[in-house]
């Protein structure tokens, strides 16, 4: 066994005598976005420790698909947020989450098909150590998918049902009135020819 194994390991068993655990971040593995609409990043974690706005540090990188393992910071929040000020992300980054319940979401504005890549979000909460990173590849496509697609036409299927329903009811309810205001017009006449008679005829 090496020195460097050895020592790695008294380090992992220091930690789990200490009661120390890792903090677990949950995201997505893939998320779709029509090209210049905004996306949410959804991010969570867990954490054996307390959670508030000065212990808890996220930061998210981005790393594009034809780049490599280059990664670039997109965002980091402690205590307050720091959004980039300059570079691809520049006024096109803001925070969404809410560290007091485990949220370290981030939304992405007008989002274009260079945004396409890989983004990690990394969660830190001493004294738990550093776990996994959660990674969401972002996908910008040009129009709605099938589903979005069939969503919308479902709404749109059932507003124009309801618009006839409507028109259909304000209709008969005008006939109805039509009809009963005609026969009150029509009932005295009918009732006069029916009390009226023919003094020649007994």
């Amino acid at each position: 066994m090496s020195q460097t194994t050895w020592l790695l390991l008294q380090v992992v068993s220091v930690l789990l005598l200490s009661g120390v655990s890792a903090v677990e971040v949950f995201t997505p593995d893939q998320v779709e976005a029509v090209n210049g609409s905004d996306v949410r990043l959804k991010c969570t974690f867990t954490s054996t420790h307390a959670v508030s706005p000065k212990t808890v540090t996220v930061s998210w990188n981005y790393r594009p698909l034809d780049q490599g393992t280059r990664e670039v910071s997109v965002f980091h929040y402690q205590e307050v947020a720091y959004p980039p000020v300059s570079g691809l992300f520049k006024e096109r980054v803001v925070w969404s989450g809410d560290v007091s319940k485990r949220d370290a979401s981030i939304t992405l504005q007008g989002v274009a098909p260079s945004f396409n890549g890989t983004y990690t979000c990394q969660v830190r909460n001493p004294p738990d150590v550093h776990g996994r990173n959660g990674e969401i590849v972002l996908k910008v496509v040009n129009k709605a998918s099938l589903s979005e697609i069939t969503l919308l036409l479902a709404i749109g299927g059932g507003v124009c049902a309801l618009s006839l329903l409507v028109v259909v009811g304000y209709v008969l309810v005008k006939r109805r009135r039509r009809s009963q205001e005609d026969w009150e017009v029509e009932l005295p006449e009918r009732r006069s020819k029916e009390e009226w008679k023919d003094p020649t005829v007994w």
